[in-house]
Parts: C-alpha cells; sequence; structure tokens
C-alpha cells in the first residue's frame, strides 16, 4: 500500500524529504531502542514522520491477566484444585520478550510455562502494583489502531471488534486532516492512544457486568482490580513514545523497542524486587485481597478502583515518595480527540447483566456504570466480613 505525502524522514543519520512513502516491509533495519520520555510530563509529540509497519490484523484476544495477590490458588465447580498455585509475581528487570498479541498460540505458551515475555505484577514506589499483561495489551492494541488509522486519516470508517457483552465498535469519523504530514502522524498517535484506553477502560466494566473469555468461568474477581487501568494507561503512554521515535516501522522494531522500553518504565516507577513485591501484598491482605480465598471467588479482591478516567493516581498502599499521575492527551490542536473518532458499544448477543442500552454506550456512559458496580459491591462486601463468596 502506498500513500503520497511530502514528509520527513530520518535516514541513514540525515534527514531527506521524499514525496511518496511506502509502509515498510517486515524486514525494515532494525532502530535504536527509544528512550522513554519522563512520564511526569505530558505526552510529547512525534518530530516528523516515519517509515510504518504495514496495516495490523486485530489483537487476538487479550493476555492472561493476573488476579490481584499471590500464590494464589483455585477451585473448579466449587472444588479446591490441589497442587495448583499461581504465584504472578515477575522481576522488574526480567520482563522477557514483548511479542504483538497472536492469540491463542500466545496464551498456550504462557499457560505451558514456554513464552518469552514474562507477565505478572510488579510493586513500583510511585505507581503501586503493575500488570504486565494489561500494561503489553493496551501498546499493542495502540499499534494496531495507529497501522489501522493512519493510511485513512480523515475518512469515515468502521472498526468492529468483536461483542465484550456489547458489540464493540471503533467509529471514525469524517474529516479534514491538518494540512502538514507530521500534524496528521501526531493526531493519529495521539487518536490510536485514546481509543485504546477507552477499550481498556470497557473490559473492566464489561468483565463486572458478567463478561467471560472462557464460557462458564467468571472473571468478576479481575473487574476494576486496582492496578488494571494504570497498566493500561502506562501502555499506552510507552506506545506513544514507541510511535514517537519510529519504532513502529516493522513488527520486529516494535516488538524489540517493547521489550526494551518496558524495564525503563518500570525504572522510572521506582520497581521492587520480587520479595518486595510479596511484602506489599503481605501488607495489604484482608483489605484489598484476601489470600485465604480461591480462584474465581469474586471476593478474594477487597479493594476495587472504579476511576475509568484517562487521567490517573496509582491505587497504592502508604508510600512515603510522591506518586506518579499518568495521562493521555484528550484533545489535538484545540478539538477533542472524540470528534476525531469514539468507541461505541452496541446491543450485544448477550448481555449477562448489563442493561441493553437505547442505541449505544460511550466512554462518557462508563462512569454511570462503574458508580453502579461500586454501590453493589460495598454493599455485598459489608455483609461478606472474612467469606470468600
Amino acid at each position: 500500500m502506498r500513500r503520497t505525502l511530502a514528509a520527513m524522514i530520518l535516514c541513514g543519520g540525515g534527514l531527506f524529504t521524499v514525496s511518496t512513502m511506502q509502509f515498510a516491509a517486515a524486514g525494515t533495519i532494525p532502530t535504536p531502542i527509544p528512550l522513554l520520555a519522563d512520564l511526569h510530563q505530558p505526552a510529547g509529540e512525534a518530530p516528523h514522520v516515519w517509515l510504518l509497519t504495514k496495516p495490523l490484523p486485530q489483537p487476538d484476544g487479550l493476555r492472561p491477566c493476573c488476579a490481584f495477590g499471590y500464590n494464589l490458588q483455585a477451585k473448579l465447580f466449587g472444588v479446591p484444585v490441589p497442587w495448583y498455585q499461581l504465584d504472578n509475581v515477575v522481576a522488574a528487570d526480567d520482563t522477557g520478550r514483548h511479542h504483538f498479541n497472536t492469540g491463542i498460540l500466545h496464551t498456550l505458551a504462557t499457560l505451558t510455562g514456554i513464552n518469552p515475555e514474562h507477565n505478572g505484577l510488579v510493586y513500583t514506589r510511585r505507581g503501586g502494583f503493575i500488570d504486565l499483561a494489561h500494561l503489553r495489551d493496551s501498546a499493542d492494541t495502540t499499534l494496531w489502531l495507529f497501522s489501522q488509522i493512519w493510511p485513512h486519516l480523515g475518512e469515515a470508517r468502521t472498526l468492529k471488534l468483536g461483542d465484550e457483552l456489547g458489540e464493540r465498535v471503533i467509529r471514525l469519523f469524517p474529516f479534514t486532516p491538518p494540512a502538514s504530514a507530521t500534524s496528521r502522524y501526531r493526531l493519529t498517535v495521539y487518536l490510536a492512544a485514546h481509543l485504546a484506553f477507552e477499550l481498556a477502560a470497557w473490559h473492566e466494566v464489561a468483565q463486572w457486568y458478567g463478561f467471560e473469555s472462557v464460557p462458564g468461568f467468571s472473571e468478576g474477581v479481575s473487574a476494576f482490580s486496582p492496578e488494571d487501568l494504570y497498566s493500561n494507561l502506562l501502555g499506552t503512554r510507552v506506545a506513544i513514545d514507541l510511535l514517537n521515535a519510529g519504532a513502529g516501522s516493522s513488527l520486529s522494531n516494535y516488538q524489540r523497542a517493547m521489550s526494551g522500553m518496558i524495564p525503563q518504565a518500570l525504572a522510572q516507577l521506582l520497581a521492587e524486587s520480587p520479595p518486595a513485591t510479596r511484602f506489599h501484598f503481605d501488607m495489604v491482605d484482608s483489605r484489598w485481597w484476601n489470600s485465604r480465598c480461591r480462584l474465581p471467588d469474586k471476593f478474594l479482591l477487597r479493594y476495587r478502583n472504579y476511576d475509568v478516567g484517562a487521567q490517573r493516581f496509582p491505587a497504592r498502599p502508604w508510600e512515603a515518595v510522591i506518586p506518579l499521575k499518568l495521562s493521555l492527551p484528550d484533545m489535538y490542536e484545540g478539538t477533542a480527540l472524540s470528534r476525531f473518532g469514539r468507541l461505541e458499544i452496541l446491543r450485544g448477543r448477550a448481555m449477562a447483566r448489563l442493561p441493553s442500552p437505547p442505541l449505544h454506550y460511550l466512554f462518557s456512559d462508563f462512569p454511570t456504570l462503574a458508580k453502579y458496580a461500586r454501590t453493589s459491591d460495598l454493599n455485598k462486601l459489608a455483609g461478606l466480613k472474612d467469606r470468600c463468596d
């Protein structure tokens, strides 16, 4: 696929003006691993247009993520599963090699222990607990959306993503793109990250209202887990820096960049060792989680964060250091990103406990759905005490 642009492209240490830019083939020359910008600061902007990967297929499902806690045990149809124990904790300096999510093969590799990605939870002093699966999923979604939006920026398009209780649709609106190629690139980066976070926020809502990736296995224990959306937001911020630095030229460059930038992000957040992560889990046992419960008991998780916004402080136990607030752009050159595209949740085939919308749910409706979830959970927790229902 070709796209005619007057663009400035970095090549071999110099800047060259080109009139035609073609999506890079899979054999693109490896790019250096970018340095992650200061996460304290607003998301940066690309200095110019970069060569890009061809349009990618949608990531096939989400990575198996981690229920809050460690050394977790499970039950099946109410019967404890003997000898099963899920540690969940990983080392911040050994997060493995990132791979763009390929769905079932990725999941099988995880379950059999041969996945080169090392996913799990890491405690950070400035960002609380970080779930690496959530971080990676949102980065992959950002890259996928960028690859789909960029060739057609300004055109009316609909991307259908499949059901999560409701049918998920990305609606891209017609508009006149900016005249500058660099401005178009920057807008696409921001819009892709914005929509990727909306998808992550919907997943938390859907889990609470009854969505099940595997039919019959409740995901209620993971809904609104305190580390989830902060981890997703961190993933989109990493992806913005990656695309701004030109590391989206091929899947191999993207995967190399992610493998190097995840440890950088964790270092900025002051990540601690696996023993320290387990210590912090112990400090919030019975308050944030109940180590005596078994998966998939919903109230193994005792504390949830029902905020679905893209300007976030982390949920942390008490810490002496200042927390790191993360944010995403919601405007580009004075125009709300929602004017260019948005996530819509249409009526689905099986909506479980989710009320069917008159037309669709939008991101602006998510706080109301989350507020109802919070009220319901607090009422049930008041009667539970130490039970694991």
